[in-house]
């Protein structure tokens, strides 16, 4: 018999007897923010859960290129480097079923997503979001949503696949828990600022259960029932491009006084960027044990590889022999020339678009950092800053935290250090919230 996890399942006992612990999700393949996630888990001796979305990574790759198993490898090959046990990573799957298909009919679709499942689920992941709200082309009506009774029939699919390959693949680590819910946020992030944002109620909850657990009885998976650990759900919180809905736990009391009657079942919150800290640290008390992050760590890698270039302009752009990256004006027309990741997402003028590829807080110009001229700019903005020490002067204006670090000793000069430096602030912001404030 193929053990089960009991990270996972030791966190969720403890969670559900009173402590008022959770787990960040980082749900990202940016080389920079894993190896933060990494070296701040080790710092603080944590549990660390890493999750690809099925944007990132597919059974052809995704945007990053890389198939569940060469992403796990390469989180696990990270990790080794930085003496990191392996025994402590959770990989998980976001957002896995039609989603990369809705262009194809559901059958073809299905199937497709069947196949993303068991990849993940044959490389070793062991928390897996079953995500079949998305329509197909024959789903009809784009605006108007699934049947829940449809959703919950391909979510029994896609864990009837899941639960076929853990059982066939020699390299499997656990036996997987599995995350449901129709209410979930489009992987990628919101495509505009809501007027107001919707928060799951009771019934919709009671009633995704209720269909999904009907649906895995049908396809004989009462004991991958008993791994159904969580429900997504919208607890109100989102963000837009300059703006963030906070939590406000008054809106989600009806949430919290369900969980009573599913003492097994806790909820997942996804879109919980830049929240504050207090206001995550309230979710984890109201039974929300999984975080999910992603764009706000991206965000800090921009914010830092940005303040970088203006650092280099600064300092070496009047000195000889010295090739500028012009990463700014780079990336931007990169995004401009390939504008399919940001298109549906930033739909104001060009003037207001411009603002928004570099700072909007969805943060698409993510997708651009390993797009290879953007690449090739990055790797000369790091050679140059790393070949010239940077004025302690230059760091206190660009980098005020860092400037501290340094001086006190926590972290060098090095360009890369500042940037992990500016991405762990965030990861301790859901340190203090999944530890109950004590972390």
């Amino acid at each position: 018999m193929i053990a089960v996890d009991n990270k996972i399942l030791q966190l969720l006992q403890r969670h559900r007897s009173g402590k008022p612990v959770g787990i960040t999700s980082i749900c990202s393949a940016n080389y920079y923010v894993i190896k933060a996630a990494v070296q701040n888990a080790k710092q603080k001796n944590l549990t660390l859960l890493i999750e690809a979305t099925s944007n990132q990574v597919d059974q052809f790759g995704g945007y990053t290129g890389e198939t569940p198993e060469q992403f796990k490898c390469s989180v696990l090959e990270l990790a080794a480097s930085l003496d990191f046990p392996e025994e402590e990573i959770i990989l998980g799957g976001d957002h896995l079923g039609p989603n990369r298909w809705q262009n194809e009919i559901s059958v073809s679709a299905l199937q497709k997503a069947c196949d993303l499942v068991s990849a993940y689920v044959s490389a070793g992941f062991t928390k897996i979001h079953l995500d079949a709200s998305m329509k197909c082309i024959d789903d009809g009506d784009a605006n108007i949503s699934l049947y829940p009774s449809v959703i919950a029939e391909r979510c029994a699919i896609l864990c009837k696949a899941a639960e076929e390959a853990v059982f066939s693949s020699k390299n499997n680590t656990g036996l997987p828990f599995y995350i449901i819910g129709t209410d979930v946020p489009p992987p990628g992030g919101a495509k505009e600022n809501h007027a107001g944002i919707h928060v799951t109620s009771a019934a919709d909850v009671e009633e995704t259960i209720s269909l999904t657990k009907a649906a895995f009885k049908k396809y004989n998976l009462q004991e991958a029932w008993e791994r159904v650990i969580g429900v997504v759900v919208q607890p109100g919180v989102e963000f837009g491009d300059d703006l963030v809905y906070d939590y406000d736990r008054n809106k989600s009391k009806h949430l919290v006084k369900l969980l009573e009657n599913y003492p097994g079942i806790v909820y997942e919150a996804h879109s919980t960027d830049y929240q504050k800290k207090e206001l995550l640290r309230q979710m984890v008390a109201d039974h929300f044990l999984f975080l999910k992050v992603g764009p706000w760590l991206t965000y800090k890698f921009r914010e830092a590889v940005f303040a970088l270039a203006l650092i280099e302009e600064e300092l070496l752009s009047n000195k000889k022999g010295i090739v500028l990256s012009n990463l700014m004006q780079v990336v931007d027309k990169r995004m401009v020339e390939c504008p399919k990741y940001w298109k549906k997402y930033y739909c104001s003028s060009e003037e207001e678009n411009k603002l928004k590829r570099k700072y909007s807080y969805s943060d698409r110009i993510r997708y651009y950092w390993s797009d290879k001229k953007v690449n090739e700019s990055f790797n000369r903005l790091m050679q140059n800053l790393e070949e010239n020490r940077i004025p302690h002067t230059l760091l206190s204006q660009y980098f005020p935290e860092e400037y501290y670090a340094i001086r006190e000793g926590k972290i060098s000069e090095a360009p890369e250090d500042i940037i992990i430096h500016k991405i762990s602030g965030v990861l301790d912001i859901y340190n203090y919230a999944t530890s109950g404030g004590l972390n």
